[in-house]
């Protein structure tokens, strides 16, 4: 009896150790991850037309000095860091009419033909494939080079086509304009027609054939609503009319400014 009892122990024992063992090699589950997704930055749009492209191609060339592909980009960028901060106009000519920021004469003088291929490239990789000079990072003024001003919150970053580019920052580093949006963050979305120029601005832009705006009359009533002339303005009794053939006076235009200013600079704090 007691040999049927060790042997039956001997054979549960046989049966828990085989259990045992296979557990052991038994190969476990993966446990089941959740899937990963990919989130896409929101991006936020700014339109422009081909206007905006012949004002953007018109700052790269006179501020850069006619210089090359990469004193264009470097002017391009601060132009769209300008429009991406939210603290200029919101439309690309609109940034570069803007009075006292870029180089007298910008919107209205003429463009060297030689230079519209290479003009075309940079302002084309800017507007469609959200191309940035790498070095300008979050500049958005800029004087000639060489040139130096007394102020301290002149933070330099590049030189790039005759050139200093520098970003405003306080005593603690961080930037006093708000900072523009990555290119990642940019879409720009081409739209037909004309710009999106706030109508103070539409004096500047240089149309087909130049109209002489007529002088202001000192004895009209001021009046806050805006108002556009669209059509020669009749000159009251008992006013002469000119003679066929007579020659118009013509204003003469205001003087450049100085050729030493910190273009793009905003005239307050200095700098």
């Amino acid at each position: 009896m007691r040999a049927e009892i060790s042997f039956g122990k001997s054979l549960i024992g046989i049966l828990f150790v085989g259990l045992a063992a296979t557990g052991c090699t038994t190969t476990p589950k993966p446990a089941t991850t959740a899937a990963k997704t990919k989130l896409q930055p929101t991006k936020v749009a700014f339109n422009y037309t081909a206007k905006d492209r012949d004002c953007l191609k018109r700052a790269m060339y006179f501020e850069s000095r006619h210089s090359d592909e990469d004193g264009y980009l470097a002017v391009g960028t601060v132009v769209m860091n300008r429009l991406t901060s939210g603290a200029y106009p919101p439309s690309i000519c609109g940034v570069v009419a803007q009075e006292r920021q870029f180089a007298p004469g910008v919107m209205t003088r003429e463009v060297k033909s030689q230079a519209e291929p290479e003009l075309a490239t940079a302002a084309d990789a800017i507007l469609l494939k959200g191309a940035r000079h790498p070095a300008v990072k979050d500049a958005m003024f800029f004087h000639t080079d060489g040139l130096k001003f007394p102020y301290d919150n002149m933070h330099y970053v590049t030189v790039a086509g005759g050139n200093a580019f520098y970003e405003k920052r306080d005593s603690n580093g961080m930037l006093e304009t708000p900072p523009p949006l990555p290119s990642y963050e940019v879409a720009m979305n081409y739209v037909p027609g004309e710009s999106m120029l706030p109508p103070q601005f539409d004096a500047l832009i240089p149309s087909a054939v130049p109209v002489p705006l007529p002088a202001p009359d000192p004895m009209a009533t001021a009046s806050t609503a805006p108002m556009r002339i669209t059509a020669p303005v009749t000159p009251p009794e008992p006013s002469i009319a000119p003679e066929p053939g007579m020659p118009v006076a013509i204003p003469t235009p205001r003087p450049a400014y100085d050729s030493v200013m910190l273009r793009g600079a905003i005239p307050a704090n200095g700098g």
